[in-house]
């Protein structure tokens, strides 16, 4: 299943990809999985509109590990992937060619979110059911001289399932990559992941296609890359729940959880603050902590947690 994978020469150390998570793959996250194997790692859905007027909160998502003065020469590269969502050509682009995606290899257009407060402004998987302005999307995209990939579901309702003729318009208008949720948009994550529709996308285009949905472990992933012909396994709510999920993708074993995650809350508080960094750590606690003897008292406990440094402490009675 693992294979080193290129796009556009883009060159990713593995077919084994983190997805896009709003309000979860931060910089210290997307570092985290890929340290622990995820091939390439995107950041959380970015705001087009956002970056057009400015908007600082937008920026931060985007950041991507402190800049040196070193020769470009002398920096080991790995690929950078940011995604963002809009419904208007012109200012998609123009995020595209900004100096704040500037130094990211691929920009990933979302079309596939589900959640009424995107879709109710024509954005994400509405986009599905406007084939023609999401072709005029794609296309400005590409103008931009970025490498572009698309996000998108199989439809927004079964009823009207449109994977295969969208995967074509995408590589029509320009991009280089596709990746395939195996949902329609109003399941949002619930019921199987369909094969068969992501294999109808590949057997319809050129370019590569990733496989999203449904993949918690190595036999899932083995599975839905047999059944669907995808180049690519993208990982979305398993790294959430454990993260090491990736080592086992990759071939290992999964490492101690303990020190995986103190340096996970160490860094989101350096670069977030203390607040932040307790407010979103005592979430990932909670769901790493999923199906540990005496989860609901811990998750009671980790709630009631006023400091990092009292996350800390519980962190290391659950896993020391």
């Amino acid at each position: 299943m693992l294979s080193e994978f290129s796009v556009a020469g883009m060159v990713c150390p593995n077919n084994v990809f983190l997805a896009p998570m709003a309000g979860y793959t931060n910089y210290p996250f997307r570092t985290m999985c890929e340290g622990l194997g995820a091939g390439l790692a995107f950041t959380e859905m970015v705001s087009a509109k956002g970056l057009h007027y400015g908007n600082e909160e937008t920026r931060l998502l985007l950041y991507h590990g402190p800049q040196t003065a070193a020769p470009a020469a002398e920096k080991p590269h790995r690929p950078i992937a940011a995604q963002i969502f809009g419904s208007d050509p012109d200012i998609m682009r123009e995020a595209c060619e900004s100096e704040e995606l500037g130094d990211f290899d691929l920009i990933d257009i979302n079309m596939g979110c589900p959640m009424p407060k995107v879709t109710r402004n024509g954005e994400g998987s509405a986009l599905m059911d406007n084939m023609p302005l999401a072709e005029k999307i794609v296309a400005a995209c590409a103008k931009s001289g970025k490498r572009i990939s698309v996000k998108f579901r199989t439809g927004v309702v079964p009823a009207r399932k449109v994977t295969r003729e969208f995967a074509k318009m995408c590589e029509g208008a320009g991009a280089s990559m596709i990746t395939v949720h195996g949902r329609t948009a109003d399941k949002i994550y619930a019921g199987p992941c369909d094969f068969e529709e992501i294999a109808a996308a590949k057997e319809a285009v050129s370019i590569p296609v990733v496989a999203n949905g449904g993949v918690w472990n190595r036999k899932d992933a083995d599975k839905i890359l047999k059944m669907t012909g995808a180049d690519a396994v993208m990982v979305a709510r398993a790294a959430l729940y454990d993260p090491r999920v990736f080592a086992e993708l990759c071939g290992g074993e999964r490492p101690p959880l303990l020190p995986i995650f103190l340096r996970q809350l160490h860094e989101t508080e350096e670069l977030y603050g203390p607040r932040f960094a307790l407010v979103f750590m005592r979430k990932m606690a909670a769901f790493y902590i999923k199906g540990t003897h005496g989860a609901a008292a811990y998750k009671r406990r980790l709630f009631e947690a006023q400091t990092t440094a009292e996350v800390e402490a519980l962190a290391r009675e659950i896993w020391q």
